[in-house]
């Protein structure tokens, strides 16, 4: 499937029902930063190359290629581009959202949805659907409800205190500042950091921490990072370690994520 340089859907076509229900776009950007905001549509964004990173106030989420991420009608976010990237995104009326989820969701592309959404790229300026274009966008609509979801996510704690270390953490996953440091500089007992950052988040701060890092990683490869100072930017004093988390939790060592095919990444 082969993404071209598009224009920025308008916040008109992006916020409104005008036009199809649901419409596609292919497009390829360079490394860039999106601000938070929100959409009336419903929309789907995948990486065929590059890595992207959606920020929203629960959770940050990393969409490696071969994986598209579902973000709902009205949901504010954020979008970081690392590395080239060529990817699409798809366009849901609202009123056609009922069905799927909630909340933002990251999933792997499956070549039904991919070749769906190639057809549908052709529908921008449509006004409506005809009957067999309705049948492939039925198509899409299920494949986004029914797809593995993938779990490498980052919830964000929503104590403040919490909240302030994980900020840091992820502005700076390198600082290794133990656990009772973290307490004192944020203001809270350590047993009270602990218990509710498992509570809020799901996860051990250790495990959280070591998530972020990972996450920090897959960006830094996608922008074209060689993976010694990938480590070393992170904070392991073992290029050994480092390559040894990265191949347990992803199924692949960091350099052969950095080289993956455009077609498809590790299910994560």
């Amino acid at each position: 499937m082969q993404a071209i340089s598009a224009p920025l859907i308008s916040p008109a076509r992006a916020d409104g029902d005008a036009g199809p229900q649901v419409f596609a776009v292919l497009a390829s950007a360079p490394m860039r930063h999106t601000a938070d905001h929100a959409h009336a549509r419903g929309q789907a964004i995948a990486a065929i190359s590059g890595v992207l990173t959606v920020s929203t106030e629960q959770q940050r989420l990393i969409v490696a290629p071969g994986q598209a991420i579902w973000i709902p009608p009205h949901h504010r976010h954020g979008l970081d581009v690392h590395g080239p990237c060529r990817g699409w995104s798809v366009y849901i009326a609202e009123a056609a959202c009922a069905a799927l989820p909630l909340l933002p969701q990251v999933m792997q592309v499956s070549g039904l949805l991919r070749e769906a959404v190639l057809r549908a790229s052709g529908w921008c300026d449509a006004l409506s659907l005809d009957a067999a274009q309705a049948r492939v966008a039925a198509v899409i609509l299920d494949e986004i409800a029914t797809l593995p979801r993938q779990r490498l996510v980052l919830p964000l704690p929503a104590d403040r205190r919490l909240l302030k270390i994980a900020r840091q953490l992820i502005a700076d996953p390198a600082d290794q500042r133990p656990l009772l440091e973290w307490a004192a500089w944020a203001g809270i007992a350590p047993r009270t950091l602990t218990r509710r950052f498992a509570l809020e988040t799901g996860l051990s701060f250790s495990s959280w921490r070591q998530r972020a890092r990972l996450m920090r990683a897959m960006e830094l490869l996608a922008g074209g990072a060689a993976v010694t100072s990938t480590a070393i930017d992170l904070g392991y004093d073992s290029l050994s370690a480092f390559i040894a988390m990265f191949r347990k939790t992803l199924g692949v060592s960091p350099a052969r994520f950095a080289a993956l095919p455009q077609s498809g990444a590790p299910a994560i």
